[in-house]
């Protein structure tokens, strides 16, 4: 299976208001450079994670509200680029693929099974489960 993803520059553009997306973020791994070459530790990266869109973002603990930004599972908060100054910045961003065999991006409750199912009765995956997909 294969798939185009179409990045739309986070700058020129915002998705909607709570829409799952996945989104290019450059940033720098906390800690130092360390003489251990395979470290990440102090290095640049710019890589893709899955996240959330809000307009309106209130902070519990604090009571701020926090406008137009990104944020994941975890709680972190980052801005589009030319947006607010953060540590992880949102260069791009885009609509998730559908899930395999569907024109969907979510299913769920009772329906998840049957349709995993369907799609893998009709295709099964090739190889190991383990290894990558190509998109």
């Amino acid at each position: 299976m294969r798939t185009t993803v179409e990045w739309i520059r986070a700058d020129e553009r915002l998705p909607h208001e709570g829409a799952a997306v996945v989104g290019a973020v450059t940033g720098r791994y906390p800690g130092e450079p360390e003489a251990d070459p395979d470290s990440l530790s102090g290095r640049e990266f710019w890589l893709v994670l899955p996240m959330y869109f809000t307009t309106v973002h209130p902070v519990e603990e604090t009571g701020e509200i926090i406008e137009n930004c990104f944020y994941d599972a975890d709680g972190v908060v980052r801005f589009p680029l030319g947006g607010p100054e953060c540590e992880e910045v949102v260069t791009h961003w885009a609509l998730p693929p559908t899930l395999p065999g569907t024109d969907v991006r979510r299913v769920h409750g009772d329906a998840v099974r049957p349709a995993v199912r369907a799609v893998i009765a009709e295709e099964p995956p090739p190889g190991n489960l383990n290894t990558a997909w190509e998109c």
